[in-house]
């Protein structure tokens, strides 16, 4: 498969269908299979664009620890378009993509169409407790070895709900999970995971985007509910969506439903239609209007 060499460190990618690019980004506890359900629905519309982050192989796993950080999970982003000759893009993430693609519209909002940003912000409620819990899951993956602690992963308490509903689809996640590089995986948790910032600590920076955003998150996705509605009020172009009795794997729990959110999302956006909220909404009265306040 073609890689994309960004500052040295080879990065997997697949393209598919033609049209006005749409680039994925996975979670932690995904690879760019993880897209396999948008991709094949999307790329009938879209170039769709997948790719692995650094520390997942095929892409190259760097040894050095400073090699792997929340700024360098953008500057891949932006590397792989670049390596593609794509100006703009939609972007897509999940969870720790979801984060990249947030920073990517904050750090780079020209080079951005729209944002879905989706799963996002785990450990923004409690920052200690979750550098903590990094830590102790870091260790699992150098001791015990990627089929142990990846199995403990898949059935954390936000991805049990994928498991009831879609056993096989569970299972193939749970395979590609365990299949995948345990050291990669430890030095994501140290270097992204565990220095990137809470969702509450960038209020001034998502007052001031003006990218067209979509916010997604599973209603039983509890260490992100809260994050989405902070990035719902504090971003004047986002929406949200939450989708019933889903957890944190919202991409591969319910495809159906995700990707209808984020094509309504994607053809609003090309038509021009998805525009900054009105200035009363969230805040003014909802009975008074503001000629009678």
């Amino acid at each position: 498969m073609p890689t994309a060499d960004v500052g040295g460190v080879k990065l997997d990618y697949e393209e598919a269908g033609q049209g006005t690019p749409l680039l994925f980004v996975h979670e932690f506890a995904g690879d760019g299979q993880s897209w396999r359900p948008q991709v094949r629905f999307f790329s009938r519309r879209y170039r769709t664009i997948t790719f692995n982050a650094r520390g997942y192989p095929p892409s190259d796993v760097p040894e050095d620890p400073r090699a792997y950080s929340q700024r360098q999970a953008v500057d891949d982003v932006r590397g792989v378009l670049d390596h593609l000759g794509i100006s703009r893009a939609h972007v897509c993430g999940l969870s720790m993509g979801g984060y990249a693609t947030l920073h990517f519209g904050l750090d780079h909002p020209a080079r951005a169409l729209s944002l879905v940003v989706a799963g996002a912000g785990y450990g923004s409620d409690d920052p200690a407790r979750h550098r903590a819990e990094c830590e102790v899951v870091a260790r699992r993956f150098e001791t015990e070895g990627m089929e142990a602690a990846g199995d403990a992963y898949s059935r954390g308490s936000t991805r049990v709900q994928f498991m009831e509903k879609d056993p096989l689809g569970w299972q193939e996640f749970h395979d590609r999970l365990t299949a995948g590089s345990a050291r990669g995986h430890a030095l994501t948790l140290r270097g992204v995971q565990m220095t990137r910032p809470a969702i509450y600590d960038l209020g001034e920076r998502l007052e001031r985007l003006a990218v067209p955003t979509l916010v997604v998150t599973g209603d039983e996705d509890a260490p992100c509910l809260e994050p989405a509605l902070y990035l719902k009020r504090k971003i004047r172009t986002a929406g949200l969506v939450v989708l019933p009795r889903s957890g944190h794997t919202i991409n591969l729990e319910e495809p159906g439903a995700f990707n209808r959110a984020v094509l309504d999302f994607l053809t609003a956006v090309d038509a021009g239609r998805w525009t900054p909220r009105h200035p009363d909404a969230l805040t003014g009265s909802p009975i008074l209007p503001r000629a009678a306040r």
